[in-house]
């Protein structure tokens, strides 16, 4: 009797095995970083210098792990969707063609003029341009009183080496041609809101 029993537990799990999902194994894509974290403001150093704002406007330090099987490069893009903008929100940073060997940004990786950037990767103009004459990282600087905004930075595994947008793409052409080649992405959001 016991053999029986054995031989059907046996059974259900190989049965079981051939349902489970393909990767069911493998690490979830996150993005993480040491500098912010999910529940806690984001910090000054990253915030806006000007505007009323006096941060010191460096980019977050950035890292992913578990990226899927295929990818060959990345996308980052950060959007502050409660920005006032009538429904657009604000792009802060865009940079696509980072290569699939990366994991990480440190903080202050983003400078206008692209330097301490992975080799190949391009900055894409955001919503600072205008500002700034400058497509690197715009740190956050939301109206004094509003609730905190929330800052999504979403990095995308691409099926592609290389994106080949034109010179003058924007912030939304990019994510066109983001998504549609994307085979993963992960997001962190951290909020920040001023009270003078």
């Amino acid at each position: 009797m016991s053999q029986i029993r054995t031989l059907i537990a046996a059974a259900c799990w190989a049965i079981l095995l051939c349902f489970a999902p393909a990767g069911a194994s493998a690490q979830a894509f996150q993005l993480n970083s040491t500098g912010m974290k999910p529940g806690e403001p984001m910090p000054n150093r990253y915030v806006f210098n000007g505007m009323g704002c006096k941060g010191e406007n460096l980019s977050p330090e950035l890292s992913w792990t578990g990226a899927p099987e295929g990818t060959k490069s990345f996308a980052l893009m950060v959007h502050d969707p409660d920005a006032n903008t009538g429904g657009a929100g604000i792009w802060h940073w865009v940079v696509v063609n980072i290569p699939a060997t990366v994991v990480s940004l440190p903080s202050g990786a983003s400078t206008a003029d692209g330097a301490r950037m992975p080799p190949g990767s391009r900055h894409i103009a955001n919503d600072y341009m205008g500002l700034t004459g400058s497509p690197a990282w715009g740190g956050p600087c939301p109206p004094k009183g509003q609730k905190a905004h929330s800052y999504n930075f979403t990095i995308y595994a691409l099926k592609v080496e290389k994106l080949e947008l034109p010179p003058a793409a924007t912030a939304s052409q990019a994510g066109f041609f983001v998504n549609l080649n994307a085979i993963g992405k992960a997001q962190l959001s951290i909020s920040y809101g001023r009270t003078e």
